[in-house]
């Protein structure tokens, strides 16, 4: 459940986005060098359609609740995971490139996460499913309405998953109650007790 005042609109801007169109990969490329000292800003990039978004509060601190008890998980099972934080992806033979908010390797870190992580707040804009296939992103992992959402590449397209094939013993109903952004290291030990259990 979210907490009220995460959803205050005076507590913090709410996310905006601006769509351009006809952005060639080049201008994507200059904007992105220009604009990459600013935290909480997010671009989109699919064939000549531009997003920026700015993200709210409430989405870093969902972000970063999920990312801890992602990897306190990992820890407490004893995997593997390398995390990426949410670096620029970006393909310019594909004309794809994105932020996710969160992303990961189990393993070994390659040129692409095998894990990516979306918090959606708002809905609308470019179809990141679209830009993640571009890039080969195996699984894709969205947060919307307090549940998990996941997705995995078959050839070109994504399907629905029920749970994720790189951390398959990961129970994420069991995880969505947990995901306090207003209480994140009471969430994460809570958490870390019932995985022990």
């Amino acid at each position: 459940m979210m907490h009220p005042e995460l959803r205050d609109p005076t507590a913090a801007m709410p996310e905006q986005r601006l769509t351009l169109y006809g952005v060639s990969w080049q201008e994507y490329e200059i904007l992105g060098a220009t604009l990459s000292d600013r935290p909480g800003l997010r671009m989109t990039y699919l064939e000549g359609t531009l997003e920026i978004m700015t993200t709210s509060r409430e989405h870093e601190a969902l972000k970063t609740t999920i990312a801890r008890l992602i990897e306190a998980y990992a820890e407490e099972m004893d995997i593997d995971l390398n995390g990426y934080g949410s670096m620029t992806f970006k393909k310019a033979a594909r004309q794809r490139g994105l932020e996710p908010d969160e992303c990961y390797c189990v393993g070994a870190m390659g040129d692409i996460p095998d894990i990516a992580l979306e918090v959606v707040i708002t809905s609308g804009g470019i179809d990141k499913l679209r830009v993640y296939a571009g890039l080969r992103v195996p699984e894709v992992w969205f947060w919307q309405d307090g549940v998990f959402s996941l997705y995995h590449l078959e050839g070109s397209e994504y399907l629905p998953i029920a749970s994720s094939r790189f951390l398959p013993q990961l129970d994420l109903p069991n995880l969505n109650p947990f995901v306090d952004p207003n209480n994140q290291t009471q969430a994460v030990k809570t958490y870390r007790r019932t995985l022990r259990a």
